[in-house]
């Protein structure tokens, strides 16, 4: 009986003996799975901050108006380079050139928690004072195309009197080719004081330094089409041999005049727009200066994440270059 209970009490602790060595390799693999999925957790959780941090970039980009084609290329570019540095950029725009609405926008724009604003001055005296309550915010400034008289992070623009003087001499080859040496010409801006376009009328005049040609007083269109074509006529009831375009709708205006008239004053432009090509291709327009506005875009976003992640770009000031465009 005693050797019975003994051997009985044997089995029992040889049962125990492989149960608790059963439970402790059990927790032992659920303690080594777990290690690795807790890894896991945390490069997924390091990711989604990375994540979050691009996107908490907030940029604002605001331009002349939403209008010429010059612009909406710009945004274009500028919302391709933003998708692809994973960022935010709220475009804004005023359906017109207008100091008070983009005023208003760069307000909206700090008001919205946008820590870089790329904008492209109307009125570069006008919208300098609200640039710089901004940059008293702690929002960063970069230019586009035209600037606003304050220093910037950047700008990105064409070398607007380099190009306005090549304007001129594409012009001034055209008509000595058809053997006009004198006469006037006028030109078509947008208005006084847009540093940009009063740049590239600067270049295109100086073109003309030392000749027979006269340059008649600039006239301003505000850069629609309607109320330029009107300037166009007017130009050519005076007899003039050339007419200089300063921007997208001054250009379109003085080809559409031309085409109404029928008449042979050589038009060279700048931007590039289905109206222009058609109006070059027609005959109307000699040659437009094509900018490369989404180049401008494109850069400006990069730069403006570079800014934000600390980079300082020491106000550099990049030419996003043009290319003279003619009949095919």
């Amino acid at each position: 009986m005693k050797k019975k209970l003994l051997a009985l009490m044997l089995s029992l602790a040889m049962v125990l003996t492989v149960l608790t060595g059963c439970g402790q390799k059990s927790g032992q693999e659920s303690s080594e799975s777990s290690a690795p999925a807790s890894e896991s957790q945390e490069a997924g959780e390091s990711s989604e901050a990375e994540a979050g941090k691009d996107k908490d970039y907030k940029i604002a980009l605001i331009t002349m108006d939403s209008i010429d084609q010059h612009w909406v290329r710009l945004n274009e570019g500028a919302q391709e380079q933003a998708k692809e540095l994973g960022v935010t950029v709220t475009y804004m725009a005023p359906n017109t050139k207008d100091d008070a609405q983009q005023i208003e926008q760069v307000n909206n724009a700090v008001s919205a928690g946008n820590q870089v604003i790329i904008v492209a001055a109307n009125g570069p005296d006008a919208i300098t004072s609200a640039l710089k309550e901004a940059v008293a915010a702690g929002v960063k400034v970069i230019y586009v195309d035209s600037a606003a008289n304050m220093d910037a992070e950047a700008t990105f623009s064409t070398d607007n009197k380099a190009a306005g003087k090549l304007a001129g001499e594409t012009m001034l080859e055209e008509l000595k080719a058809n053997g006009t040496t004198s006469g006037k010409i006028g030109i078509i801006s947008v208005n006084a004081a847009t540093a940009s376009t009063v740049e590239r009328t600067e270049g295109f005049s100086s073109a003309f330094e030392g000749t027979d040609f006269e340059i008649l007083p600039i006239q301003y269109g505000e850069g629609d089409a309607a109320k330029s074509q009107a300037i166009a006529e007017n130009y050519i009831t005076q007899g003039v041999v050339g007419i200089f375009g300063g921007n997208e709708g001054s250009t379109t205006g003085a080809g559409n005049a031309i085409k109404a008239a029928d008449s042979k004053v050589v038009v060279v432009g700048f931007d590039q727009s289905d109206a222009i090509m058609g109006l070059i291709e027609d005959g109307y327009i000699l040659a437009t200066m094509a900018q490369n506005p989404d180049v401008m875009g494109k850069e400006a976003v990069k730069a403006a994440v570079e800014v934000l992640n600390g980079t300082s770009l020491d106000g550099k000031v990049v030419d996003t270059g043009v290319t003279v465009l003619k009949k095919k």
